[in-house]
């Protein structure tokens, strides 16, 4: 699997893998991620892409309900950094 290189400056960059589905059920105790193939290697590429040495705390992929995933509300995936 190739991940966009992070490169300062130029932000981050996302690539998604063709004809990928993802779906998000939230319920009142757990979230569930429902995704293809293309779904999954695409997620795991984006958390790959934030996991970057040199991303800065706080960037964030922000994946829109009925856009990116099929779900009532908005999935966001940011990277944090805590000692």
């Amino acid at each position: 699997m190739s991940v966009p290189e992070y490169r300062v400056g130029e932000g981050l960059r996302f690539a998604w893998d063709e004809d990928f589905e993802i779906e998000l059920e939230v319920g009142s105790t757990e979230v569930v991620i429902k995704a293809n193939r293309a779904g999954l290697t695409s997620l795991a590429r984006h958390l790959l892409t934030l996991a970057q040495q040199g991303v800065h705390e706080g960037a964030h992929l922000h994946l829109t309900a009925d856009q990116e995933i099929d779900s009532p509300i908005d999935l966001v995936l940011e990277r944090v950094e805590k000692d």
